[in-house]
């Protein structure tokens, strides 16, 4: 194990590998590319030793993979500053946010409990796809600022928020299950914000006239 890494690959205990594998999934509703290549770099360059429980995450470290990430990574960081591309990146990856998290749960868990490998995919699905459209409506309501400051500032602390909060979860398996419950707490506030603001903006919405004579 390489020095200086401040913590052992011991066994991880269910919630701990609940945690991790919620906080993957949230954190790729937001950033699926940053997620993989970040992770897929750290093993490769031997910055990150994963227990026996993660081997499933090892392909990340395949140089392709890790390539294919980076592409995906650098379009998506360009494409995410500018107002309204952002919603059409935001729309293309509907279904591929949701897919990468599920599938990044999968790799956490056990291989040998099918039970849990289905509860994973399942969970880690929804999970990434919450924070998708939690992300995309947020970042549609930023994009009414007339002036691109908003959209740049917003984006840069998604992608610093991202990579902070996934090197703290691999690094301190433990606490990956307050993050998993934070990030979960901060998306469903998000939805909920959302949906208050747009019942707001109906409500102010003129009604619509009536013909004379009916």
């Amino acid at each position: 194990m390489s020095a200086g890494l401040p913590w052992q690959p011991l066994a991880m205990s269910a919630v701990e590998l609940i945690g991790l594998a919620t906080t993957l999934s949230l954190l790729a509703g937001w950033r699926l590319y940053l997620c993989v290549f970040a992770t897929g770099l750290a093993m490769q360059l031997g910055w990150l030793e994963l227990p026996e429980h993660l081997n499933g995450l090892v392909v990340l470290a395949n140089p392709w993979v890790i390539g294919a990430a980076g592409i995906g990574l650098v379009a998506e960081f360009l494409a995410d500053k500018v107002a309204w591309v952002d919603s059409v990146w935001d729309a293309v990856h509907t279904f591929v946010r949701p897919l990468g998290g599920a599938l990044l749960a999968l790799a956490v868990v056990d291989p040998g409990d099918p039970v849990w490998q289905l509860v994973a995919l399942l969970l880690g699905g929804g999970a990434a796809f919450l924070a998708h459209g939690a992300k995309a409506g947020a970042r549609a309501v930023v994009n009414t600022s007339p002036e691109p400051f908003s959209n740049i500032a917003v984006s840069s602390l998604e992608d610093i928020v991202t990579g902070g909060l996934l090197a703290l979860a691999f690094a301190f398996p433990a606490a990956a299950v307050v993050i998993a419950l934070l990030l979960l707490a901060v998306v469903i506030a998000l939805v909920l914000l959302l949906r208050q603001l747009v019942a707001w903006i109906r409500r102010r919405q003129p009604a619509p006239r009536q013909t004379a004579g009916r």
